[in-house]
């Protein structure tokens, strides 16, 4: 694995943990893809560094079980404001 494979994945598991972000919102962060943010943490990390991997499962696994939640409210927030209400 490269170097700067690797300061990545670190770098990407610390900021997921700090600040509690979506995938999708790391990967803005970092200008690479969902995908790559994902294998970062999940497959590259807890080579480097367990610990920190298990740590990033949790926010991973937290932000997968609000997604249904965040996708409702998206959902009623564009209705209301396509009826005026």
């Amino acid at each position: 694995m490269r170097d700067c494979v690797k300061d990545r994945a670190v770098n990407v598991g610390k900021y997921l943990i700090s600040s509690k972000v979506t995938v999708r919102d790391a990967a803005k962060v970092f200008h690479v893809s969902k995908s790559t943010i994902f294998n970062d943490c999940t497959e590259r990390l807890p080579i480097l560094d367990a610990v920190l991997a298990r740590e990033v499962r949790k926010v991973l696994d937290f932000n997968k079980n609000e997604r249904g939640i965040r996708g409702g409210q998206a959902v009623r927030e564009r209705y209301l404001l396509l009826s005026g209400l």
